[in-house]
């Protein structure tokens, strides 16, 4: 009897403690874009989405990765919390034409399951520093790109993965398809759409944590994660290009304002733009060799403008302007950080022409005679209606003004007269033969 009781006790307590346990909700995975320059804004993104996956209990995230590249420094961030994430990641470079270039190729080898969708690329690991190509010293270069394939090598190895096609990458700057990566081993499956993916990653194996997990994907839509508003504006300003064409043209809007002045418009969105891409670049490694380059090439065009128009100076200051942009964000950091030539390029030379011919337009405009208003009556003729003694009315511009006589003299009505300046309201007038000798107030 005792024993039975006793078994009847511990069933009681069992079932008690059942009921004071959290309920285990559904299974889920986690959807996030990596899209974009690899930077802070990213990996606070990326990291997370990671914390929100093992707080919320996820079966999976799935990352849909298209970068060029970006910093060292967030690379590692989000590799590191990727390799030590307690819920399984898939990193799924997509959709077609998206690429895992630089630091996306490490991302890329750090997930448990890699994934390339069709028409998609990966590779080109290989770093760069400020001149935008090999490190000036060999011994330099040679550090920084045996610390990148060492890595590189250790997130191949421990993923089961090519390690010899994976360490090209970053020393021969390998770039391969998604067909030839499945091929060579460098990712484990290739998946055109989410549905494709799930049904491949259902059933793997892979480490999490020190421990063995079978993925078991549940069916259905995954759970989709995006960028807040503000992540998103810091991802946008952060991009390269983007911080490079603010600064730029945000201080060519202010020396605009500056030497045309008269309004407010290009100067407060001068100020903003200044302000965002300055913003940009805190998160940005940059030089100041490309800051300086860049203020020089500006204050070389509006020094030549000051000095007589466009010449020589101007293209100086437009190269200056090309160069300062194409070595800004090159800088230790930023080996894996891939810088449109191109658009930088085409940028600077763009804004500098329409900068100085704008600028142009406006210092000629301060030489030219008034036309309209009070002032752009002085030397047009006016129709006495009535002697002039001192003062009388005239007819000028088809409109009558009071006016007086300068110097004095006889003024009879009918004659004409030349309206040689103002005082107040009234016209001044002189005599009609000094516009035929080509009388100019």
């Amino acid at each position: 009897m005792n024993r039975t009781l006793k078994h009847w006790a511990a069933a009681i307590i069992a079932a008690a403690l059942l009921l004071l346990l959290p309920a285990a909700g559904p299974a889920f995975v986690l959807a996030a874009p990596l899209e974009g320059t690899v930077g802070i804004a990213m990996e606070k993104f990326a990291v997370d989405t990671l914390e929100r996956a093992r707080k919320e209990g996820a079966s999976l995230v799935i990352f849909r990765l298209d970068t060029p590249g970006g910093l060292v420094s967030s690379m590692r961030a989000i590799t590191g919390a990727i390799l030590e994430s307690s819920v399984p990641v898939a990193v799924w470079v997509s959709p077609s034409g998206a690429r895992a270039a630089s630091a996306g190729a490490f991302i890329l080898q750090a997930a448990h399951v890699a994934a390339m969708a069709p028409g998609t690329n990966a590779g080109a690991a290989h770093p760069v520093m400020a001149s935008g190509k090999d490190a000036p010293e060999e011994e330099m270069k040679r550090k920084v790109a045996n610390d990148l394939a060492a890595q590189m090598r250790s997130l191949a190895q421990l993923r089961k993965r090519n390690i010899e096609t994976a360490e090209r990458m970053v020393t021969e700057s390998l770039s391969i398809t998604s067909d030839e990566a499945l091929a060579l081993g460098v990712i484990d499956m290739a998946a055109p759409d989410m549905e494709a993916l799930l049904l491949g990653i259902r059933g793997r194996e892979t480490e999490v944590g020190g421990r063995t997990v079978f993925l078991d994907p549940p069916p259905g839509p995954p759970v989709e994660v995006s960028m807040t508003g503000a992540e998103k504006i810091l991802q946008f300003v952060s991009s390269p290009d983007i911080a490079y064409l603010l600064l730029t043209a945000g201080a060519l809007a202010i020396v605009l304002e500056v030497m045309s002045p008269g309004g407010f418009v290009l100067g407060t969105a001068g100020a903003v733009m200044v302000l965002m891409g300055a913003f940009g670049l805190r998160m940005l490694p940059f030089n100041w060799a490309g800051i300086i380059l860049s203020a020089a090439g500006i204050a070389v065009i509006i020094l030549d403008l000051l000095v007589g128009g466009i010449g020589v100076l101007s293209l100086f200051g437009l190269a200056a302007l090309a160069t300062g942009g194409l070595i800004l964000f090159k800088a230790p950091g930023g080996e894996l950080l891939n810088v449109s030539v191109g658009f930088i390029a085409g940028v600077s030379i763009a804004l500098g022409l329409l900068f100085f011919a704008i600028l142009w337009a406006a210092l000629r405009s301060r030489n030219k005679k008034v036309t309209s208003g009070a002032e752009g009556m002085i030397g047009m003729e006016a129709e006495l209606m009535e002697d002039l003694d001192p003062a009388g009315l005239v007819r000028c511009r088809g409109e009558l003004w009071r006016a007086i006589r300068e110097p004095r003299g006889p003024a009879l009505k009918g004659e004409t007269g030349v309206v040689t300046g103002l005082k107040g309201m009234t016209l001044v007038i002189g005599p009609a033969e000094k516009q035929k000798e080509g009388y100019d107030p």
